[in-house]
């Protein structure tokens, strides 16, 4: 029978030979090791005289060669084995012995690492370049497990019967567990003779597609949480002998990909040794020991994994293979991950022994294993942790021979410096395996110089991916220390930092420990500092809805970055809010304005980038300032937000782009000590001016005094960036920028300025379409009048002041009359009578602030006339007295006042003297006879001069 020849001894000659113990790595020769092993797969207890334990990371591997006797020890085993009684008991034990090379693990020991050669003049790379690692020397493939045991060919009548067994299988005979097995045994038996029988080779390939569709039903058919057959590990030994004959069962079509995700979880998520030996407890099956079974099932498991990458040269069968275990890798169930992560130790194992590369490669995953496995190391479970350590050995040497491989001319400096690398760090930890396996992050630094930015950028996202394991703490712990140290060390050769920083920002939500929460924001620092990335992560950080969520807001508060790069981060941040003011007006505001600002908000309000901000003060100031102009009566219906932004959430209505900018603003000032500049804007209602639509540059104006009145220093500088600031940028950013600038001139450093930075510009202001600009030019050119060096260059400019007495501003018209009353005593005579001309037709404007200062200048003017011109002015004054008695009787007092003052001078210019009742305050109409005398004088002066 078919059934017989599937004897558990005839398999452990056969494909069974392909098992490598998932050795517990505490021993200390090959004996531990087999009775370790023993331990794990069966329900035999090692006996209390064995060697003592030590750990598997301690260092103290296996180092003793092995002896001959394992297949002795197998043969002698298969004699007490019976075909039909499979399934062990107390005494009948499975066990899976290693190759009899399999005398080792890792050993860090660097007398038996090659060194890589120093100062050669050979620019070449050679295999001698890469570290041999003890105990990983690879087999070549002639030792594989098919060849280890011969058996003889089947003839053509035993064929013809396991064929006709095979096919009633496919028909849906198998009911009993007897039929199941007798079908799997035939299947199994008739792979034998594919090498060497054309009839077989042709059932076979022209019947994967039923035995796939078969081997799917039969593990359906079995119970998920209970292990009572031995169903499942067949299944698992028939697949592992047709795959030693090249004929792969789970690569390929869609339902192969499934058979092989099915067989995984049947195994995986059995539920743990314990609790099934609770259920055989609860649920006695006769002579079935369930531990027993269940040891030879993962056996049977991880042989039926080994041999899909025996002969895997392009790695695309590891490729596959980890993605259908990497859900089980990270499962947040302890059995489950040990169970995960013993099969994939088992598949490196195997693989590093039987590596025979050829290109092109298709491993894909390389990045995402090394960071996997790396974490499990720190995994809670010892168990686990182990494995992974194993895991990691392995997957070194795999690793440094596929990169060998894969290098070029180009990249083998590159690759040089990696093992160069690899080789220091082997050495610093040689005398400390545990200390090396144990540390994760260590690990990375190994590994990181093997790795190329796409496998960096996988690394990156596997590893944030593992934070979401809220179970457990030192999972996440692990993965923030990965993060930081590949961060530190390969910081220039990642190129999918977007997509990085999209995971930080999608998983800093679940991180509740602080210290791991630190560690990402210090890995988004590292990021953000470097002048490659800076520019990408702040563009990433700004497309989030604002204000900023708690997370977000912590990361900008939170910056970790070295002194040099603060500023560097900082002014980046500026600029893209300085981009926006430099852009004409547009008929919505950009979304990254508001965001900038509410990042510097966020940014001074951690105060870690304190030395920068100081540094950058003017800028930021000015800069927040325009934010203000361009922000006023703006709601976020105004702002130009990218599309489903905001697609989770409504904006609230008391959210505007406003808000940000003052609350920037007054961050700003609190964070560079300006307390009392603050205070100014507090107790004058500076804020509401400066977000006023028509008082904007009224707030301006006070600021500016306040930091020209309390700090002095700080305002010269603000003052010296404002030079080239005033060219920039649309309207609202000149003019922001123009009316801190004209206060700023009252500082006595304001003489020092070039004329063409001041005059030459204020008389282009003045000639300017927007009447805002006039005014500022006029405030300008009234700041720096009182400076006697600048006087000179001022008084080119007269004629266009004096026209400026024409407008209808009246902000315009007052300022030029403040301005030409400090020039008005060094005017020659023409500009002179051309102003008093212009001034006596301001006489009794309605607006009583442009009367009163009209006549006051006109009072000046006739002082400021030199005698030889008096008599050409003359006419003037003359026609002025009547319209200045008038005014004198003005029901507005001050211009009344100003009235009576300017006829005094006026009088006085014409050497008269005016009679006591023109210096009346009451109405004439109440006192006729007095308006009679005044009257009577100035016909007989008329007259007289006439």
């Amino acid at each position: 029978m078919p059934l017989s020849r599937r004897g558990r001894g005839s398999r452990l000659a056969g494909s069974r030979a392909a098992t490598s113990s998932l050795p517990r790595a505490t021993a200390l020769s090959p004996k531990h090791a087999q009775l370790l092993t023993r331990r794990r797969h069966s329900s035999e207890q090692v006996p209390p005289e064995s060697e003592p334990q030590a750990d598997f990371r301690s260092g103290k591997w296996l180092q003793e060669p092995a002896t001959g006797d394992a297949r002795d020890s197998r043969q002698a085993l298969r004699a007490r084995m019976s075909s039909k009684h499979r399934i062990c008991s107390q005494e009948e034990v499975v066990i899976p012995y290693a190759y009899d090379s399999d005398s080792g693990s890792v050993d860090l020991e660097l007398s038996n690492l090659e060194t890589i050669k120093k100062g050669s003049s050979s620019i070449e790379l050679t295999d001698l370049d890469i570290p041999d690692i003890p105990g990983l020397h690879c087999e070549p493939l002639s030792d594989s497990p098919r060849h280890l045991t011969r058996q003889d060919p089947l003839n053509e009548a035993i064929v013809d019967k396991l064929i006709q067994s095979i096919q009633r299988g496919f028909s849906g005979e198998l009911k009993g567990e007897l039929e199941k097995l007798t079908f799997l045994g035939s299947l199994s038996s008739l792979s034998r003779a594919l090498p060497y029988d054309e009839t077989t080779e042709s059932f076979i390939h022209s019947h994967i597609a039923d035995i796939v569709h078969t081997l799917n039903v039969l593990v359906q058919e079995e119970r998920p949480h209970s292990l009572s057959s031995l169903v499942r590990q067949e299944v698992f030994v028939t697949i592992a002998d047709l795959s030693y004959q090249d004929v792969h069962l789970l690569f390929g079509s869609e339902d192969r990909a499934e058979l092989f995700s099915l067989v995984i979880k049947s195994i995986i998520t059995l539920p743990s040794v314990r609790t099934l030996t609770q259920i055989q407890e609860i649920m006695p099956n006769g002579t079935c020991n369930t531990e027993c079974l269940y040891r030879q099932t993962f056996q049977a498991f991880s042989e039926m994994l080994q041999s899909l990458v025996v002969k895997d040269p392009y790695l695309e069968n590891l490729d596959t293979i980890i993605k259908h275990l990497d859900p089980w890798l990270q499962s947040v169930k302890d059995h489950e991950r040990e169970r995960a992560t013993a099969g994939m130790t088992q598949v490196l194992k195997c693989l590093s022994r039987h590596l025979s590369l050829k290109l092109p490669l298709r491993f894909q995953r390389l990045g995402h294993l090394v960071a996997l496995m790396a974490l499990l190391c720190g995994d809670p479970q010892e168990n686990v942790a182990e494995e992974a350590a194993e895991s990691i050995h392995y997957l070194l040497h795999i690793t440094l021979r596929l990169k060998y491989l894969i290098h070029d001319k180009k990249n083998q400096q590159n690759l040089k410096r990696a093992l160069t690398k690899c080789r220091e760090f082997l050495e610093l930890y040689s005398s400390a395996a545990k200390c090396f396996y144990s540390c994760p992050f260590r690990i990375a630094q190994v590994f990181e110089g093997f790795l190329d930015s796409n496998e960096l950028c996988q690394f990156i996202m596997t590893t944030f991916d593992t934070l979401k394991n809220l179970n457990h703490p030192c999972i996440q712990r692990s993965a923030g220390e990965l993060l930081l140290t590949l961060a530190k060390n390969a910081e220039s050769r990642f190129e999918k930092v977007p997509e990085i920083m999209g995971v930080i920002c999608a998983q800093l939500s679940i991180i509740s420990q602080p210290r791991v929460r630190q560690q990402i924001i210090n890995t988004v620092s590292l990021f953000i500092s470097r002048p490659k990335y800076t520019d990408i992560v702040l563009s990433f950080l700004l497309c989030h809805p604002v204000p900023y969520n708690r997370h977000l807001a912590e990361v900008w508060r939170m910056l970790a970055v070295e002194l040099p790069s603060t500023t560097w981060i900082l002014w980046r941040l500026l600029r893209k809010l300085q981009k926006c003011h430099n852009e004409p007006a547009q008929e919505k505001m950009a979304y990254v304005a508001v965001a900038a600002t509410d990042a510097l908000y966020e940014v001074f309000l951690g105060n870690r980038l304190r030395a920068a901000t100081f540094r950058l003060f003017p800028q930021l100031l000015m800069t927040l300032l325009i934010q203000i102009h361009h922000s006023i009566g703006l709601t976020m219906s105004d702002v130009d937000i990218p599309s489903g932004l905001y697609a989770e959430q409504e904006v609230s209505s008391e959210v505007t782009p406003l808000c940000f900018a003052m609350q920037a603003t007054k961050t700003l000032l609190l964070r560079t000590c300006c307390l009392q500049e603050f205070n100014i804007m507090e107790k004058n209602k500076g804020w509401a001016l400066l977000g006023g639509k028509d008082c904007h540059l009224q707030g301006v104006f006070l600021l500016a005094n306040a930091l020209l009145e309390r700090n002095r220093l700080l305002a010269q500088k603000v003052m010296y960036l404002l030079v080239p600031f005033l060219n920039r940028g649309n309207d609202k950013h000149k003019l922001t920028s123009a009316g801190f600038f004209v206060e700023l001139l009252r500082s006595p450093v304001a003489k020092r300025l070039p004329s063409i930075y001041s005059v030459a510009r204020f008389k282009d202001w003045l000639q300017d379409g927007n009447h805002l600009f006039r005014i500022l030019g006029l405030r300008g050119l009234y700041n720096i009048v009182g400076h006697q060096e600048m006087r000179e260059d001022i008084k080119s400019l007269l004629p266009y002041i004096v026209d400026s007495l024409r407008e209808t501003d009246k902000k315009i018209v007052l300022s030029a009359i403040q301005i030409l009353l400090q020039l008005v005593r060094t005017m020659d005579f023409t500009t002179l009578a051309a102003m008093m001309r212009t001034l006596f037709s301001l006489f009794g404007d309605v607006r009583p602030d442009v009367h009163r200062f009209s006549m006051t200048l006109f009072g000046a003017a006739i002082k400021s006339v030199k005698n030889p011109d008096k008599k050409s002015v003359e006419k003037q004054v003359l026609d002025s007295l009547v319209p200045l008695l008038l005014y004198s009787q003005d029901e507005n007092d001050a211009v009344a006042e100003e009235s009576r003052r300017v006829l005094t001078i006026c009088a006085q210019f014409l050497k008269w003297k005016l009679p006591q009742e023109v210096y009346s305050k009451d109405p004439w109409h109440i006192k006729p006879t007095e308006a009679g005398t005044i009257c009577r004088f100035f016909g007989k002066k008329v007259q007289g001069e006439n």
